[in-house]
């Protein structure tokens, strides 16, 4: 999709949204098709931290990771030529939406409460999910995350699509952003 020349270097693409809405699998995709390098903010600060996110949260709490998420994307990120899937919080600290924004194109993966509930119903690496009723859990952190998720530059609903037509509907949006 992006000619690949030498030198050539294009924003970063930075996918936002809640957890279950598709990030990961249509972001990996949609790098392909862009031929950027795919990485997962949550995987990254799993490697440098050198422990999974359940145990950073348990451990640390939830202020040190989303420091550990802001020093990701304001240092350890390449600058160009990547497509990053964000962790689902990433985006809500204040300065968080700006800082991404000044440093490529973001588009926010949005489905419903519901969708998101049967996406992530048998995950049980999702610390924030971890109570009696995920169902309330998500509606509240919804309520409370979507003004920041709707400040992307794009928003594309990921409800009764496949994979690959979210990862389609990325490229396209990108491509139209940097054109």
């Amino acid at each position: 999709m992006i000619p690949k020349k030498k030198n050539v270097r294009v924003p970063n693409l930075y996918l936002i949204g809640f957890m279950g809405t598709g990030k990961s699998s249509a972001g990996k995709w949609a790098a392909e098709k862009l031929k950027m390098e795919f990485l997962d903010s949550d995987q990254q600060i799993e490697a440098t931290y050198g422990s999974s996110i359940r145990i950073i949260f348990e451990n640390e709490g939830e202020a040190k990771f989303r420091e550990l998420e802001k020093k990701f994307i304001q240092s350890d990120c390449p600058e160009t030529n990547c497509l990053i899937s964000c962790g689902g919080g990433l985006p809500i600290p204040d300065g968080m939406i700006e800082l991404l924004k000044s440093k490529g194109k973001v588009i926010t993966l949005d489905a419903s409460v519901d969708t998101i509930l049967e996406r992530t119903s048998e995950d049980n690496s999702r610390p924030l999910l971890q109570t009696e009723n995920p169902k309330e859990a998500i509606q509240s952190l919804l309520k409370k995350r979507e003004p920041k998720y709707l400040l992307a530059d794009q928003v594309i609903s990921t409800e009764k699509r496949n994979t690959e037509q979210v990862a389609d509907e990325i490229v396209q949006a990108y491509l139209r952003s940097i054109s």
